[in-house]
């Protein structure tokens, strides 16, 4: 993409290039791409500077040694502005990056449960569900059932889960009922904002 006129001087007259450049990964037209019969045009401080040409456009563009940069394609007429694209995208990627900073992932945490779990292995996986739930990370309960006959006492692995999720009810709840998918009986538990 070709951006702005770079002026050379001789002796016998003034010369003019246009220097290329790749500026971004964007898919945004600029400059020369823009073939447009008429376009509207947004000057650099925002005033509307009408309906023109595109080759029009791009001269005032390139008087003011600024870029002419395609915002709105699908509006009718095309919406184009004069501005300095390499700050606007160094603009744009140092946004982009800071709300990414600022973005706090919420994990998914499991824990595993057999029927027949005893009650200090079951009040310490309340614990780490507690402490999961406290830090802000959702906790996925699971109660396997490993033979079939197991699978015959499906009330049993209600009530377990039932138990376990009034252990943690101060702490997290979950936004659908507990279902069976398989093997296993499953909830995901939410922390309590």
């Amino acid at each position: 993409m070709c951006s702005r006129l770079i002026y050379f001087f001789s002796k016998e007259k003034v010369i003019t290039e246009r220097r290329c450049f790749k500026i971004g990964t964007k898919e945004q037209l600029i400059n020369e791409d823009i073939r447009e019969k008429e376009i509207r045009v947004i000057g650099t401080d925002g005033e509307q500077l009408g309906i023109m040409s595109s080759a029009e456009a791009l001269q005032k563009a390139f008087d003011a040694d600024l870029d002419l940069v395609m915002i709105s394609p699908t509006a009718n007429p095309p919406v184009c502005r004069i501005m300095d694209y390499g700050k606007y995208r160094f603009e744009q990627t140092k946004r982009e990056k800071e709300a990414k900073k600022n973005q706090k992932t919420a994990d998914v945490k499991e824990i595993k449960m057999s029927l027949n779990i005893d009650t200090n292995d079951f009040n310490i996986k309340v614990k780490n569900a507690i402490k999961f739930l406290q830090n802000g990370d959702k906790v996925k309960v699971t109660v396997r059932f490993r033979r079939m006959r197991e699978l015959t006492h499906v009330n049993l692995g209600e009530e377990l889960m039932k138990k376990f999720m009034d252990a943690v009810s101060e702490y997290g709840g979950s936004d659908k009922p507990s279902k069976l998918e398989g093997r296993n009986y499953a909830v995901v538990l939410s922390p309590k904002k």
